[in-house]
């Protein structure tokens, strides 16, 4: 989703007036309803900056990999809500409403979230945080990618998004098979909300197979997009960009391949290589 505005292009010392496509970013408020005895609660568990569209991908993959829930099927009900508001008259409120409530601790839930929409691991200082809500690794075996389909995928993920070539200021995550096959790419302003998108999309319509499944990700690879692939056990997460220490040593301790500096000659591995298929 994108808007035109007015901007002053400089080149060549020449500048004139254009109209340019700026992708859209909004406040999406998420709030949880559930049942405490006999009586309906609502509360606001988060305010994420997003890219307008598949705002129910986006909630049901938060709160799948922020582990709110264990199963989608504990989502009953996902709703817009308010008025229409702002510059794009948008609803910029959704209501959750979740079937397990004997299992929410809205306390708990607010000082435990892994990502926040800004910074993402904000405050967490070591790894542990992640091994209160996942005790198994990866299975190493599984999938096994080749080094061409590894080059081949930061490109047909560029020619997959719809909103890049508009405005060049928007993030994509997406599903490929172990043959270079598209199965979704999802795009938003933030990196983290991209895959947020394409894990509740695929989720909620049966799409996973890690068995012969990887994710490719615009952008450098960080602590949360290693989280929330762990979370859908995603075995190798490839970024056209570098990787930070943390996501490093995060992919190293749950058995995930990170691959980064990906081009269509090269790219680096920096950990777990037994899934890539290297021919000389």
């Amino acid at each position: 989703m994108n808007s035109n505005y007015k901007v002053i292009k400089f080149r060549s010392n020449n500048s004139k007036e254009v109209n340019d496509q700026i992708s859209i970013e909004e406040p999406l408020e998420i709030i949880l309803k559930y049942k405490d005895k006999e009586n309906w609660i609502e509360n606001t568990i988060s305010i994420t900056m997003r890219t307008p569209g598949d705002d129910e991908d986006l909630v049901t993959g938060f709160l799948f990999n922020e582990r709110v829930i264990e199963k989608i099927s504990h989502i009953e009900n996902i709703a817009s809500s308010g008025e229409p508001v702002g510059q794009y008259k948008l609803q910029n409120k959704i209501i959750v409403t979740i079937n397990n409530s004997e299992n929410i601790d809205i306390d708990k839930i607010k000082r435990n979230f892994l990502t926040n929409s800004s910074c993402g691991v904000c405050g967490k200082t070591s790894l542990e945080s992640l091994e209160i809500i996942k005790k198994d690794k990866i299975i190493k075996s599984i999938p096994k990618i080749s080094h061409e389909i590894i080059m081949k995928s930061p490109n047909l993920l560029r020619q997959n998004q719809s909103e890049f070539s508009k405005t060049g200021g928007i993030h994509a995550s997406g599903l490929f098979n172990a043959d270079g096959g598209i199965v979704s790419v999802k795009e938003d302003v933030g990196r983290h909300n991209a895959l947020d998108k394409l894990i509740g999309y695929i989720l909620r319509r049966k799409l996973l197979d890690n068995s012969s499944q990887f994710l490719t990700c615009s952008g450098r690879l960080n602590f949360d997009l290693v989280q929330k692939a762990l979370m859908a056990n995603i075995g190798v997460l490839i970024g056209v960009g570098a990787p930070t220490s943390l996501a490093v040593d995060l992919a190293n301790k749950f058995d995930m391949t990170l691959v980064g500096f990906v081009k269509e000659d090269s790219f680096n591995i920096y950990s777990n290589n037994e899934r890539i298929i290297i021919k000389n």
